[in-house]
């Protein structure tokens, strides 16, 4: 069962403007990666479930957050089906996020009220999500389209809430790019969680980097 409302979720999301991303298969290493993002100030992660076995290291990542981490809305990526939505929400996913649009994860999601972002490419299919329930629209991959295209969408639809995901980094000028263009918030993975960070374990360097990309999000959006 998921701690947080869809709302709540959503309003996190508006609220922070950022949300780290991160998969391995390791639990002890990805608590530590958890608790030096939240540590950080993060108060989102999409568990980007992409491995073997993944289900089960989110589900003591969602027990060490329950216990651990209060406030931490734990949430699962890279869901394709359905049926692997329904394995999620029921190890206590608070969100789900697809990298396309399936209307049976919305059916799935919107059943148990839980908040699904699913990944679009174009009006259509951001109208179409939007027709099924969703909140904030995920912009994947966000390299392809850039701010522009965000930008774009928002004239005939101000009301479209969007996340890019994939060409985002903890910069000044990225960030300012994709908040000026109207993004609600980024999801932000490699370019920040480096794979130097996970060799080193420099768990220190992710918490002050996390520390760092919200601070530039909280600039640029003023």
């Amino acid at each position: 069962m998921a701690q947080f409302s869809r709302l709540e979720v959503a309003q996190a999301m508006k609220d922070t403007g950022m949300i780290p991303l991160f998969f391995h298969n390791d639990i002890e290493l990805s608590k530590k990666v958890l608790k030096a993002c939240y540590d950080g100030g993060a108060r989102l992660m999409e568990f980007t479930a992409r491995g073997d076995f993944a289900h089960e290291v989110f589900g003591e990542l969602t027990k060490y957050a329950i216990k651990e981490l209060p406030g931490m809305i734990m949430g699962v990526g890279s869901v394709t089906d359905g049926a692997a939505a329904s394995l999620y929400m029921a190890l206590g996913a608070n969100f789900i996020v697809t990298p396309v649009l399936r209307e049976d994860i919305a059916i799935a999601c919107n059943r148990k009220k839980v908040l699904w972002s699913p990944g679009c490419g174009t009006l259509t299919e951001i109208a179409r999500a939007e027709e099924l329930g969703c909140e904030i629209v995920k912009l994947f991959p966000g390299d392809i389209y850039g701010p522009q295209f965000v930008k774009g969408i928002k004239g005939p639809q101000p009301w479209t809430s969007v996340m890019p995901t994939g060409g985002v980094s903890p910069t000044e000028e990225n960030l300012r790019g994709w908040f000026d263009a109207g993004v609600t918030c980024v999801g932000m993975g490699s370019q920040l969680i480096s794979k130097d960070i996970i060799a080193n374990k420099d768990y220190a360097k992710l918490e002050q980097d996390v520390k760092n990309a919200l601070a530039i999000v909280k600039a640029v959006r003023k």
